[in-house]
């Protein structure tokens, strides 16, 4: 099994699948493991090697118990990740909390990012916008049961849920221990790359769900006017979880734009 080694010596467990010559890395949500990309990442593995990989916190890699969690920090962890493959450059899709530490990635490392997609993400607070409290409200009800329907439902569709029984894997990694998951809450929480933003070079596509409000859906077009040429798709309908439920519209979008020069 394969695993990256970070300058603070935390191990990083990845996959590497596909056979295209160019390299994608597919960055999963808050809590979450590598099986995120579990549906959509099929759609890539033909045209590129794909890696998807646990962050520090999740899964396989190591979970530390420290303050070694921010986007800042994950997207140095993607480095350490391409560093031990031997890739100097490669395609990046971040989503949700992964499209924070993408920002960053191609922010303060353009070098090594060749095509970017930010997916269902936002530039934090203050210039961001945040969820309101009923959906907050929903997400911390002690009832665990009811909080995990709630989170089913920010993520897709009631026809979708009443179609699609699971398993999901979308709704965090159940194997995260506490300190962890606060950890990630956290890092998410101060995630604010605004004045980066215009420092990206990277050609950019910002995608979202025109019916997201677990990421409110306004944050797509304040990241797109922000990174310079980055242009901006709403998937009509989508939820938060638009590349899984809506893999048929979202998986040649964003083939098209990466395979686009």
């Amino acid at each position: 099994m394969p695993f990256a080694r970070t300058p603070d010596e935390v191990k990083l467990y990845y996959e590497v699948h596909g056979q295209g010559e160019r390299v994608l890395v597919l960055l999963a949500g808050q809590a979450n493991n590598h099986h995120w990309w579990d549906t959509a990442r099929p759609d890539f593995d033909p045209f590129f090697r794909t890696v998807t990989y646990d962050h520090r916190g999740v899964g396989r890699s190591d979970k530390p118990d420290d303050d070694s969690y921010s986007t800042r920090g994950f997207a140095e962890d993607v480095v350490a990740i391409l560093d031990d493959l031997g890739v100097e450059r490669a395609d990046v899709y971040g989503t949700s909390m992964g499209g924070r530490a993408a920002q960053w990635l191609a922010a303060e490392h353009g070098d090594r990012v060749g095509r970017l997609v930010l997916g269902c993400t936002s530039p934090g607070l203050p210039h961001g916008l945040e969820r309101d409290r009923e959906v907050k409200r929903s997400l911390g009800q002690r009832d665990a049961a009811a909080a995990r329907r709630a989170l089913l439902e920010l993520m897709y569709t009631p026809g979708w849920i009443a179609t699609h029984p699971g398993p999901y894997h979308t709704l965090g990694d159940p194997d995260m221990p506490p300190h962890a998951r606060r950890a990630h809450l956290l890092a998410s929480a101060k995630h604010d790359s605004w004045d980066a933003l215009p420092r990206i070079t990277a050609p950019t596509l910002v995608v979202h769900g025109s019916e997201d409000v677990f990421n409110p859906t306004a944050n797509a077009p304040l990241l797109a006017d922000r990174i310079p040429g980055a242009r901006l798709h709403l998937i009509p309908g989508a939820r938060h979880a638009y590349f899984d439920e809506f893999r048929d519209v979202a998986g040649p979008l964003v083939l098209d734009f990466l395979l686009d020069g």
